[in-house]
Parts: C-alpha cells; structure tokens; sequence
C-alpha cells in the first residue's frame, strides 16, 4: 500500500505534462493545459480545507491506529493524494479512454491505501474523490 500511495505524489502527476507534450501531440497539449490549471486550482482548494478544517489524522487521535507513512503535511481533511488521483484520472481519461479502467483502478487503489497507512479517515478519502471529479468535470466542461 505504501508503494501505491507514493506513486499518488504530486510528482509522479507532474510528470504527465512532459510526456503529455512531447508525445501528445495538439490533444496532448489541450489535455495538459487543462490539467496544469486545474491542479492549481485543487490545490488551493484542497490546502484551504486543510487548514479551515485543521482535522488531526486518525493516528494521532486513535491510539490503536499505527501510521505506516510519513503523512506530507498536518491535516487529514481532503484526502490531496485521492483528489488529485480522481482528478487527473478523469481528464486523462477523457484524453486516452484506453486508460480509464488501470487510472480508475489506481484511484480505487489510493484512496483505499490513505486509509490503511492510518493517513485518513474513510471521510476524507471521499470528500477527496468527490472534489477531484467536480474539478475534472468542471475543467472539461467549463474550459
């Protein structure tokens, strides 16, 4: 679970945009426009929450709770790594349909591995997911 949660990294994400506009071509470009400025925006989001909530995670509340991860900030509410999961699963889905089943599966796969590393309540992996697909929806219906 550790592994699946470390490949939720922002950076692992990030390194979409190359690839995107080396080897996608206009569409590649289009889908990394949109998912430049959408993770900007969830990023606001989800750091505003973070800190406007300021919930402690389950490991530091519930004494039977052992964290099996460095958590990469304080908070626990939204989930940022099943956020972003959904999120750019959505977009690069829409882009590459091929992708939606292994994207939808590592999304499923992170949200669950937040929980079991004793980062996030069940709630916060929720709110997370459910951010990530209004943002995608937005970002493609909106921009």
């Amino acid at each position: 679970m550790r592994a699946v949660s470390g490949l939720s990294d922002g950076l692992v994400w990030y390194l979409a945009f190359p690839a995107l506009l080396l080897w996608g071509g206009p569409s590649g470009l289009h889908c990394a426009l949109r998912l430049a400025g959408m993770s900007g925006v969830n990023l606001l989001i989800y750091k505003a929450l973070k800190q406007g909530t300021g919930r402690p995670r389950p490991f530091k509340t519930c004494p039977g709770i052992r964290v099996c991860a460095r958590p990469l900030d304080e908070y626990s509410f939204p989930s940022g790594h099943t956020l972003h999961a959904v999120a750019f699963g959505v977009i690069l889905s829409t882009y590459y349909p091929v992708l939606a089943w292994p994207l939808g599966v590592f999304a499923a796969l992170v949200a669950l591995s937040r929980v079991v590393l004793g980062l996030h309540y069940p709630s916060d992996v929720l709110i997370g997911a459910l951010i990530g697909a209004v943002s995608a929806w937005a970002t493609l219906n909106l921009f």
